[in-house]
């Protein structure tokens, strides 16, 4: 039993920081129609932005505390990723209104690799650490029910935990302000919203700028656990299973649908990889995503395409 929940609990871990980059699909897509196939790379530009700043802070301002620096250059990151949000919307997205999908996924693809780019001309192109303090030894719980305890690795729990509290946080955003609120109306119907004073562009730069950072969160965890590097954009290749379980347009979706991948990944390695010859977690997810893809292709909580038209 003890065996069991210590796979269960890193497939729960592991799944929370897939819902984490799922969101950034999510929200975007539902305030604005966009499949953001440049999710990745924000994730990638964002971690880059916090490693290369923790790093020269302390060289600019003479700054000795660890803390102090990684705190102003999440602010820094953060105000890079609101730049980028900006500039998608104004010089991107504000004159693709009304266009096909295809032209819309383009434009992010295009966005996706100017992104990398920039963040190679900019931060460089080495792998980078990021220190954050999140201790990696592993712990022992529940050692008073099973023998031996429970093994868990501190900083997967940390990583979970961070993931859970911005999740939460957003879903009280979305419920709670007005900001949020009106998100929502433009996700349900774009016309309706502007009929009732709803600024469609004010919309999207607000969204994207949610999305970039859930990116920066996303990649400062990410490049805490792997080290940032250029690999580090394909970790939304892992959100896309996620994001076809949950439905695209479904916020708890994206988090549900993050624990069903990260849990059945760890579960199907341990117990079925053995009789198989292992390599399960590779393409488990995308096995249970193209499962859903034939029989309910909107997710357990999208809607279907045909609604939204």
């Amino acid at each position: 039993m003890a065996f069991f929940l210590e796979a269960l609990s890193g497939g729960l871990m592991a799944g929370m920081l897939y819902s984490l980059v799922a969101l950034g699909f999510v929200l975007i897509f539902k305030a604005s129609g966009v499949f953001n196939f440049a999710q990745g790379a924000m994730v990638l530009f964002a971690a880059l932005a916090m490693a290369r700043f923790a790093e020269w802070i302390p060289q600019w301002l003479g700054i000795d505390s660890q803390l102090q620096a990684n705190l102003l250059a999440f602010l820094l990151a953060g105000l890079c990723m609101f730049a980028v949000a900006w500039a998608v919307e104004r010089l991107v997205l504000r004159h693709l209104v009304n266009q096909e999908a295809a032209t819309l996924l383009m434009a992010t693809l295009g966005i996706s690799y100017f992104l990398e780019g920039l963040g190679q001309s900019l931060f460089g192109s080495n792998i980078y650490q990021i220190n954050i303090g999140m201790p990696k030894d592993p712990i022992f719980l529940l050692e008073s029910i099973f023998e031996g305890g429970i093994l868990v690795n501190k900083e997967d729990l940390y990583a979970a935990l961070i993931a859970a509290v911005l999740v939460a946080s957003l879903s009280l955003f979305f419920q709670k302000t007005g900001t949020g609120r009106a998100l929502r109306a433009v996700a349900d119907d774009h016309q309706a919203a502007q009929s009732i004073g709803i600024a469609l562009n004010r919309i999207w730069v607000i969204v994207w700028c949610v999305a970039g950072v859930v990116a920066l969160v996303a990649g400062m965890i990410w490049g805490s656990k792997l080290g940032v590097q250029f690999s580090l954009s394909t970790v939304a290749l892992r959100a896309l299973p996620v994001i076809i379980l949950g439905g695209l347009t479904s916020v708890p979706g994206a988090i549900i649908g993050g624990l069903i991948v990260g849990v059945g990944e760890k579960l199907s390695e341990v117990y079925l990889g053995p009789l198989i010859g292992g390599g399960i977690e590779i393409w488990f997810a995308y096995v249970l995503a193209l499962v859903f893809l034939l029989f309910r292709p909107q997710g357990l909580f999208g809607e279907k395409m045909i609604d939204r038209v």
